[in-house]
């Protein structure tokens, strides 16, 4: 039996539960009375402000302006906060990547919100906007923007930005998307959505008013809608409904689009791939994202300095290399050639042995996944007598307590991650004691007495389980192909046929999965909970729309308004109801209520069944590479973006 590193797992669980043991007490920014966060800025300690060498016969030629006249005007030019100490400039962080598919990797990391959570998670805080006023029952917002802010290209940033995504982008669904739920309030008595109204009060002001209380608005735009805002001068240039479609046609295929749909998708929601594109973040795209390396070089008007003024980031570019697989990236780390990256828990061991020959270190981020290894069955599957099974609870049970979670615990996360059941982390909000040891017990009798008293049957071979009916049972989980799960796929297939259900594998690439996944073609999945707060993203937990395996298309009945999908009954309608109540509340108790409601349906119906305990995400980075600081992974905070890389620097 491997030696379990406690100390590894002890630090893992301190971290997340003194990260989010504030988290439930800042469901909202919003207090008694009205809010105001004007200026969240420290000032700079200096009256002079530096820039990257890089810079310097540009401005001595004039082709660039000096970085005075660059960064926004001194009050209002953002104080990023180093973790260690001021850093110098300089130097290429080197990233593996598989290609332009893997669009979250560097889009995560250079990401600039209009706002974005504390470090510590206990709520958001100004980073493109400068600060915001709420008033009382929560139905105003003032959000102040940054005077003398610049696009990448030097164009002023301004409300006439967010103004234009809001009427030209959002509102017409200009890259594909819906318009965000944040931007809608709830009749507390009838449960009616209603619009929220954005307007321009003057250059550097935006507000945004709802029809009912909105308490969470910020957190929920620090999720749903991070970045509020787009260059109106550059889209005026390559938008159908500016230029028309023959010559927006045009622009399309010279980015390599077909049409101009997918020229809006690409250039505005995954924007930051595309060097044309003027962008406010601390790195420019500045090549083909299909090309074998992908150079994103420092922003020249990035608004950001450290406190002796000088101007961020510190890195001079972000080179991404393509990969031809994940054990590509692992070779590369091990052998010194990335800067600072994160890894699956399954790359522990060897990640450590090779710390010293490789000169870096491991840094474990906690995160708040509710398990490290799970599978979700879907309830609403095609087959019906397949759903009908997934959906009796006694079936849900046989399979967790068919699985040995010693042994999985052994083979799958050295000992780290102990036998649990999927359930919330201890120190999150809503958390439910004694939830993580429901089913846990390894126990084959009790899943054959399950099995029995649904109906089902064996063939005539005694192997497998049948239908009632006697006819053929079998479950085929799918996995994206770079997931890193085909061990414990493999662990869960022998667990299962061990009591007479019959397991199939499917290993599919990504753009597949997700295909399937919408088609709702996939039975089960290995797949496990990861949110902060459901209050924060309900996605895995709510089918508001089709985005994990185990509620399948109760969310495309729900997005698609009853047209579509299956119509969520029972416990599963209980979990809408509950959403729209915490859309409805006034206060941040009313929130905290109908989460835990939300929370304990999932207690009693097990939807997503666990066999071990969350493992952390590592962070690995140079040890020239300083900065970097250990937080929570989460998709919520960013992953690594969380670290704000800007100010990471090489030493």
């Amino acid at each position: 039996m491997r030696k379990k590193p406690v100390l590894l797992g002890l630090t893992v669980l301190m971290s997340l539960s003194a990260l989010t043991g504030c988290i439930g007490d800042s469901a909202s920014t919003t207090k008694p009375g009205s809010e105001s966060v004007k200026d969240a800025n420290p000032k700079v300690s200096t009256g002079s402000y530096k820039e990257a060498p890089m810079w310097d016969s540009l401005v001595k030629n004039g082709t660039l302006p000096a970085v005075d006249k660059r960064l926004p005007e001194k009050d209002d030019i953002m104080i990023e906060q180093t973790v260690e100490k001021i850093g110098k400039y300089g130097g290429d962080w080197r990233l593996p990547w598989s290609g332009p598919d893997d669009k979250w990797g560097i889009g995560m990391i250079t990401e600039e919100a209009m706002f974005r959570f504390k470090p510590d998670g206990s709520g958001v805080e100004p980073n493109v906007a400068k600060g915001y006023e709420v008033n009382a029952d929560s139905t105003v917002y003032k959000i102040f923007l940054r005077k003398g802010m610049k696009w990448s290209d030097g164009h002023v940033f301004n409300a006439d930005d967010v103004i234009f995504y809001w009427e030209h982008m959002l509102v017409k669904e200009t890259f594909g998307k819906a318009l965000y739920d944040c931007y809608y309030s709830v009749d507390p008595v009838t449960g009616e959505k209603a619009r929220a109204e954005v307007t321009k009060l003057d250059d550097y002001t935006v507000q945004v008013k709802f029809k009912h209380p909105s308490v969470m608005f910020l957190e929920r735009m620090a999720i749903d809608n991070k970045w509020f805002f787009a260059p109106a001068h550059y889209y005026k240039t390559i938008l159908p409904e500016f230029i028309g479609e023959e010559k927006a046609l045009e622009v399309a295929k010279q980015y390599g689009f077909k049409d101009t749909k997918t020229l809006g998708i690409n250039t505005g929601y995954y924007y930051w791939l595309y060097s044309q594109r003027p962008t406010l973040r601390p790195w420019v795209p500045k090549n083909d994202p299909n090309s074998d390396r992908f150079i994103s070089e420092r922003n020249p008007y990035y608004f950001k300095t450290d406190k002796e003024g000088q101007q961020l980031p510190y890195i001079d570019r972000i080179v991404q290399t393509k990969i031809q697989d994940k054990s590509h990236k692992l070779v590369e780390a091990l052998a010194g050639n990335v800067e600072v990256s994160s890894f699956d828990f399954a790359d522990f061991t060897v990640l450590k042995e090779n710390e010293k020959k490789g000169n870096y270190r491991v840094i474990p981020w906690s995160t708040p996944s509710w398990s490290s290894t799970g599978v979700e069955l879907n309830q609403t599957t095609e087959d019906p007598k397949l759903r009908a099974l997934f959906q009796d609870i006694r079936f849900r049970e046989a399979l967790s307590v068919a699985v040995d979670r010693k042994e999985v615990s052994e083979i799958i996360t050295n000992g780290i991650g102990e036998p649990a059941q999927a359930s919330v982390p201890k120190g999150l909000p809503n958390f439910q004691e004694g939830w993580d040891k429901q089913w846990t017990a390894f126990d084959r009798d009790k899943s054959a007495k399950l099995f029995d008293e649904i109906g089902l049957k064996w063939d005539a071979a005694h192997k497998y389980r049948t239908f009632a009916d006697g006819s053929d049972l079998s479950m085929v989980i799918y996995q994206e192909k770079i997931a890193d799960n085909e061990k414990f796929i493999e662990l869960l297939r022998k667990y299962y046929e061990q009591v007479g259900i019959k397991t199939d594998v499917k290993i599919v690439d990504q753009g597949s999965f997700f295909d399937l996944k919408y088609a709702n073609k996939i039975p089960v999945s290995v797949k496990t909970v990861n949110l902060v707060n459901v209050a924060y993203r309900p996605d895995e937990l709510v089918p508001l729309r089709v985005i994990t395996p185990w509620f399948g298309h109760y969310g495309l009945y729900t997005s698609s308004k009853g047209k579509e999908g299956v119509k969520p009954e029972g416990d599963v309608a209980e979990l809408l109801a509950n959403w729209d109540k915490i859309k409805a509340a006034k206060t941040k108790d009313e929130i905290n209520k109908w989460s835990n409601e939300i929370i304990k349906l999932h207690q009693k119906n097990q939807w997503v069944i666990g066999y071990t305990s969350p493992t952390p995400v590592l962070v690995v980075a140079k040890n020239n590479v300083r900065n970097v600081p250990k937080l929570v992974n989460s998709d919520e905070f960013r992953g690594l973006g969380h670290a704000h890389p800007a100010q990471f620097f090489i030493e």
